[in-house]
């Protein structure tokens, strides 16, 4: 159900910026849903929002930010861009993006390029691979963590031998933190 009130408060920037449309769930003992105005919680850099209530199967691809607080099961693909899973979201998805923020929960392989940063709220559990990896107090991650800059093509560089990596493994692996 798309709602008058929404388009009216974007005002001149109309023409400027993409207009995107909430889909508001009606309950059987209400014909019209109130006009919520701030209420949802949509990223202010999201340029595409799945709310809540909108439940998605397959391919997601794309190039603009994306904020998902409902339901995404398959692949979540969007490039050089962010993706926020806001705090009702649910994600049963390999993701992959230049900037991943969780602030829901996430079942599946996590690609965030540049960085990937978990709320107190959020919850992973699977792969996750970034450069930067950020966990607020209180999130919850449980799976394989790939952090840092890839290190393969510096190995190669300076001839680390089989034994020595998987010696280095081993010492980092016992110092390892539980998460």
């Amino acid at each position: 159900m798309w709602r008058k009130e929404e388009l009216k408060s974007q005002g001149s920037a109309e023409s400027e910026a993409p207009i995107s449309f909430a889909v508001a769930p009606q309950s059987s003992t209400s014909k019209a849903a109130p006009a919520t105005g701030s209420a949802l919680p949509v990223s202010p850099k999201a340029a595409a929002c799945i709310t809540q209530g909108i439940r998605i199967r397959g391919e997601i691809t794309g190039q603009e930010d994306l904020f998902v607080d409902g339901t995404v099961e398959g692949t979540l693909d969007i490039g050089n861009a962010t993706c926020t899973i806001g705090p009702n979201g649910k994600a049963k998805a390999d993701i992959t993006a230049r900037e991943v923020i969780v602030r829901g929960h996430v079942e599946g392989k996590i690609d965030g390029k540049d960085r990937v940063q978990l709320w107190n709220s959020g919850r992973v559990a699977g792969e996750v691979r970034t450069e930067r990896l950020a966990i607020e107090d209180g999130a919850l991650l449980r799976g394989k963590v790939e952090a840092g800059k890839p290190r393969a093509a510096e190995e190669r560089k300076e001839g680390v031998s089989s034994s020595d990596k998987s010696r280095h493994n081993l010492e980092a692996s016992s110092r390892a933190a539980v998460i």
